[in-house]
């Protein structure tokens, strides 16, 4: 028991000094929340502090989810400025180098709100303004949190298309701030979508930037959303907070104590084109179903066509294993459309400089996966897009035509 003894000791003397210092950080935390409350300048009665929901537009695909801020009004101090999350500059050293690893800053940009309101209603994109149900001390208090986080040093977090972007940062400041004192309420939310439906439902009208997103995002997109999870789009933020209470004094209230509809946007032209992934890639499928046809027919091989399809497949299977592996992309790991894009085509399309026996076998396995996975699309784990059902039928047919005409020629 003595030989022991001195470990004990050595254990209590480390377990006291990891507790001074968690009483020391609570204590600078305390300090610096105290500070910037007193720093930040004091609002008036008349301050209102809301939440900004500016509706989508098909322009570009990231504009096609909405958008969120907050906005603090104080008529007798002549505030009224916007607090943006969704802030970023292409000026920010290695922008495309962090971009593709995944490592791209947002910050939190602060401006005039008219000329923000101003910016959406000239794009056609609605605003409708929350103004939240706040006391004077919880409104100073947001105030403060706000300013705090718009200094240079503290502006900047790493975005995340999903759980960390310009919808849930209002959300997670809201909790950051009040903690407890705010319930959000999901129960209104009946349906079961996973995160890579309710991305779906905002790009019906871009149906190359759906295809995109389907094909460089895994199976982390298709986990059920809860309905805390929902609130990564602005929409569902706005409709989390309908559905959420704040304690007062007096009581639990709504948070919300008044919605404005700012600006209603005009219905957008319908963008309908032939040009649709569908189309294209139907087309594509035709063409290889006559050349398989011709190719078994004749007995050869039309090599050129095999090497365009497989090798680009093949490069876009290479990028998915970099997306899945050399990123901090979560939601890009574990993606199984590796399972039609095998990064292997490259090899075999190399290969056919030197026609190595072995490309029979392997354009049989080829044609065994893509039959396999064709059969079972409608109950794979992850839900692949629908349009690359004809991509995924040609590589099938020019695999099953590479087999069937090497090995007549085999049997020559």
């Amino acid at each position: 028991m003595k030989k022991n003894e001195p470990d004990i000791m050595q254990y209590g003397i480390l377990h006291y000094q990891l507790s001074i210092m968690k009483i020391r950080s609570t204590l600078i935390a305390f300090i610096l929340i105290c500070s910037q409350l007193s720093i930040a300048q004091q609002l008036s009665d008349q301050a209102q502090i809301s939440v900004i929901t500016c509706g989508p537009t098909q322009e570009e695909v990231y504009s096609a989810f909405g958008h969120s801020a907050f906005r603090v009004y104080d008529p007798q101090l002549g505030i009224d400025d916007a607090f943006n999350y969704g802030v970023f500059s292409f000026n920010q050293p290695n922008f495309y180098l962090n971009f593709a690893k995944g490592y791209l800053n947002y910050k939190l940009g602060v401006q005039n709100y008219q000329d923000f309101k101003n910016y959406y209603i000239y794009n056609n994109r609605y605003v409708h303004e929350q103004i939240l149900n706040l006391t004077n001390e919880q409104k100073q208090e947001l105030y403060a949190y706000l300013l705090w986080n718009a200094k240079p040093e503290n502006e900047y977090y790493l975005y995340d298309y999903f759980y960390d972007n310009c919808s849930t940062r209002i959300r997670d400041v809201i909790i950051a701030v009040f903690k407890n004192e705010v319930i959000f309420d999901g129960s209104y939310i009946k349906t079961k979508y996973t995160i890579r439906e309710l991305t779906d439902f905002y790009l019906t009208k871009q149906p190359w930037g759906d295809l995109g997103i389907d094909i460089g995002l895994g199976l982390p997109m298709d986990k059920k959303a809860s309905p805390y999870e929902y609130m990564f789009l602005p929409d569902y933020l706005e409709s989390g907070f309908d559905h959420a209470s704040i304690k007062h004094s007096s009581g639990k209230v709504n948070l919300v104590k008044e919605t404005i509809k700012v600006y209603e946007s005009r219905d957008e032209d319908s963008t309908a084109s032939l040009f649709h992934p569908l189309f294209v890639f139907s087309f594509i499928a035709i063409a290889a179903a006559a050349l398989m046809i011709y190719d078994l027919k004749r007995k050869k091989l039309s090599t050129w066509f095999d090497i365009i399809i497989f090798g680009t497949v093949g490069l876009l299977g290479v990028a998915l294993l970099l997306l899945w592996f050399a990123t901090d992309h979560k939601a890009a790991a574990n993606n199984l459309n590796i399972m039609w894009a095998l990064p292997t085509h490259i090899i075999a399309t190399f290969a056919f400089i030197k026609q190595p026996k072995w490309l029979m076998k392997y354009f049989l396995g080829v044609a065994f996966i893509t039959g396999s996975l064709l059969i079972a699309w409608p109950i794979f784990p992850q839900k692949l897009n629908n349009s690359l059902i004809p991509l995924v039928l040609t590589l099938g047919m020019r695999a099953f035509t590479q087999y069937k005409v090497r090995l007549f020629q085999s049997k020559k």
